[in-house]
């Protein structure tokens, strides 16, 4: 690897340094998300047998987790180093990853808007896959029950959902206490209790669907996220404008040293 000393033109340490503080933010969030995911997974012995990572069939948030510090932890390494060394390959890889991810947000985000149906089967479709693994793993479980006591509702498309799990169904075969139940994330909360009845949703799916309303939330979490997106879309764009903007701002950084280390190496060269 060779480094330059140039004696009459210089690369801009104002776009060098700027580019190098954008990165280690994400750099250092990527170290923060990869201890987090790490620690979540250690706790769960799953360190020690990885095998627990392909027997859940639902999703582990952990992965989720993983993944994001994964992407953040290169991304930020490739821009720190780049801009410090001003390293033309690192810094083109550092730009060609933002703009993939930045098209590929754009183009989901298009695809999901002109086929609204096909997304809504493949959402229905992957939270029954995670009730079914609702009791395998803890992160889902929480991750459900925060959804559910969130947003008001109960499974997929109702509390019937939960006969996709082996713990709630109502099948004769059932030998579980929880049998023609729901989580205790599906009741209604009593203002007057302080501390949360876990076993509140029992035996609830045995009684006249007339009676639920009482007792449990009713409408399924894909109607109630169908409800949720219109009243907050300005937040929701603001949010994707947001994160567009800051990807945007770090490619014209990088594209802007490159341009100046390319300009200094051409006129060094005369």
């Amino acid at each position: 690897m060779h480094y330059y000393r140039y004696s009459h033109a210089e690369v801009s340490c104002w776009y060098k340094y700027l580019l190098f503080s954008y990165n280690i933010v994400f750099w250092l969030a990527g170290v923060a998300f990869l201890a987090a995911g790490l620690w979540a997974w250690s706790e769960k012995g799953v360190l020690s047998d990885l095998t627990k990572v392909t027997g859940l069939h639902g999703l582990d948030p952990v992965v989720l987790v993983l993944v994001v510090g994964i992407v953040m932890f290169t991304l930020g390494f490739a821009g720190c180093v780049g801009a410090l060394r001003e390293n033309i390959c690192l810094l083109k890889f550092f730009c060609g990853a933002i703009m993939f991810i930045f098209l590929l947000e754009l183009a989901v985000a298009v695809l999901a808007f002109l086929f609204q149906d096909w997304v809504r089967d493949r959402v229905k479709e992957f939270f029954e896959n995670n009730i079914k693994s609702y009791r395998d793993d803890i992160d889902l479980q929480n991750l459900i029950d925060s959804l559910q006591k969130i947003n008001h509702c109960c499974g997929a498309q109702g509390p019937d959902d939960w006969d996709f799990n082996i713990y709630f169904n109502c099948s004769s075969e059932s030998k579980s206490r929880e049998k023609c139940g729901v989580p205790f994330s599906c009741c209604i909360p009593d203002p007057a209790q302080k501390v949360v009845n876990t076993q509140c949703g029992y035996d609830v799916r045995k009684k006249s669907k007339n009676e639920w309303d009482d007792q449990i939330f009713v409408k399924g979490c894909i109607l109630a996220l169908e409800a949720w997106l219109p009243r907050n879309v300005y937040i929701v764009a603001g949010v994707f404008i947001a994160i567009s903007l800051l990807q945007i701002f770090g490619i014209f950084l990088a594209r802007t040293l490159i341009s100046d280390i390319e300009a200094v190496k051409a006129g060094n060269a005369f």
